[in-house]
């Protein structure tokens, strides 16, 4: 019988009239259990409940919240196998990159606990003879939630730890599509000692549960991971909202990797090939576009066909599989969509781009690499988000950062490359949030600010010390000794 989760509200699991089954991608025989579809009415008990638990909470003492999280960290790392084979199951990951990713959330908690301890404020004279001036940080109130199916226990907790760490409550929605994940981590929280009411758990549609969310008058602040198209509306949301929203948001990106003639092949080769294919290419972080100078153009192309040529595409919890399944028929029909307006555009199909047939029904789909594609082609303009990438002619390293540049999105860059003056210029100079240098764009670190710039990110950095900026805000206080 498939095992049925329920929605987290007020600190007690509630059933919903509706259930939607999580399908296996690397097997669609494979049911991973059936989740409550959660309805506005469920929507809003959760957001009175966090209401409810938030001056108790607010006021609580930071020892307290640190060894709740602390506590939830040492079981999600305890635990991190089964978790990771979890979300490869639901999400399509292989195996060893979902054993990271949860271990990823662990180390996550472990560093929010550690702030719970370390919030500090300032106590500095008045420019008025007498008056003391006190400059501290409160939490923000009820923050809604809204993640995606990409990193989906990794990313609902990078929001839900700074969260409560600095004293709010939350209301999460995860993605529909991968619900499994974020109920264990939210099970794992609750059972480490967190107020009923603190932390609420609605999954389901969001144009239902979502929309309610967003329009309820007590959330105070909405975190949201997702697509461009849906983040403008969320952000729309928010500031037609009364009161006015807190918003941060996390969208998309057409991430380039530079190759520069002086590159060392081997690790640019690894960095394009990784940072672009690895995940499925799922990442809002994949090094889409290749932007090779021309003096190396042709090694660097068959250099990354042969690599191709040794990834395994199988099974998610197969071992030995190097990349894993689309997530799902909607996001093979997108990918095959760009590969074909590649190819009407003009685009070579160097590589790859067939869909596969494994030993168990899934959405396999090999890596697609293109060539003598140019800036100006959809499939250089466009998030495609998966197993597609183009290479870029270009005669310079000027022209190559033109190139980089010329993009709505900033989320990422990086460049290949053994000269420091062409490093260091491009970390100044690239209008990204995140530049690497010898690295895939692809892979960032849990204690250090995650965002962008332009279209990709709207709002406070997540991560890190950054956190704050999202989930607390200023008060300034005067008095007269």
């Amino acid at each position: 019988m498939t095992e049925m989760f329920k929605n987290l509200i007020a600190g007690e699991w509630a059933s919903a009239g509706n259930a939607s089954r999580n399908i296996n991608p690397s097997n669609t025989n494979d049911v991973v259990g059936e989740y409550a579809q959660g309805s506005v009415e469920q929507m809003n008990d959760a957001i009175a409940a966090a209401k409810a638990a938030f001056p108790a909470w607010s006021r609580s003492g930071p020892q307290e919240r640190y060894e709740i999280l602390k506590k939830a960290s040492d079981e999600i790392l305890a635990r991190k196998e089964e978790l990771g084979r979890l979300l490869s199951r639901e999400e399509g990951k292989t195996l060893a990159e979902g054993i990271g990713e949860a271990g990823r959330a662990g180390q996550i908690f472990a560093f929010f606990a550690g702030e719970c301890l370390r919030l500090s404020g300032e106590a500095i004279p008045s420019v008025r003879p007498g008056v003391g001036v006190e400059i501290t940080r409160e939490p923000v109130g009820i923050i809604g939630m809204i993640t995606p199916w990409n990193f989906p226990i990794a990313i609902p907790a990078w929001k839900i730890a700074p969260a409560l760490a600095f004293g709010n409550c939350v209301v999460i929605k995860p993605a529909d599509l991968v619900p499994g994940s974020a109920w264990a981590l939210v099970d794992i929280i609750q059972r480490a000692g967190l107020p009923k009411g603190v932390l609420n758990l609605v999954m389901g549609r969001g144009s239902v549960v979502g929309q309610a969310l967003l329009q309820h008058k007590d959330v105070h602040a909405i975190s949201f991971t997702g697509s461009v198209s849906t983040g403008r509306k969320v952000a729309e949301a928010c500031i037609a909202s009364s009161p006015m929203k807190k918003v941060q948001l996390e969208m998309g990106g057409k991430n380039p990797l530079v190759v520069l003639d002086d590159a060392d092949l081997k690790i640019a080769v690894e960095a394009a090939v990784t940072g672009a294919y690895f995940s499925t290419g799922q990442r809002c972080t994949a090094s889409s576009r290749l932007i090779v100078q021309a003096g190396i153009h042709d090694r660097f192309v068959e250099a990354c066909i042969e690599r191709l040529k040794g990834v395994v595409v199988d099974d998610a919890l197969k071992s030995g599989t190097h990349i894993g399944p689309v997530v799902d028929q909607s996001q093979l029909d997108q990918d095959l969509k760009y590969i074909q307006i590649a190819k009407d555009e003009g685009g070579k199909l160097a590589w790859g781009g067939e869909v596969l047939k494994r030993e168990t029904p899934g959405f396999y789909l090999q890596p697609a690499l293109f060539t003598e594609t140019t800036n100006a082609m959809r499939i250089s303009r466009e998030e495609v988000f998966g197993p597609v990438a183009n290479v870029i002619r270009a005669k310079d390293y000027e022209e190559a950062l033109a190139l980089a540049n010329d993009t709505e999105f900033g989320l990422s860059a990086g460049i290949c490359t053994t000269s420091l003056k062409h490093a260091t210029h491009f970390k100044r100079n690239s209008e990204a949030g995140m530049v690497m240098v010898n690295l895939a764009t692809a892979g960032v670190d849990y204690h250090v600010p995650f965002g962008g710039r332009k279209g990709s990110s709207y709002g406070p950095r997540e991560q890190g010390a950054y956190a704050k900026e999202m989930y607390t805000t200023v008060k300034t206080a005067y008095t007269l000794a």
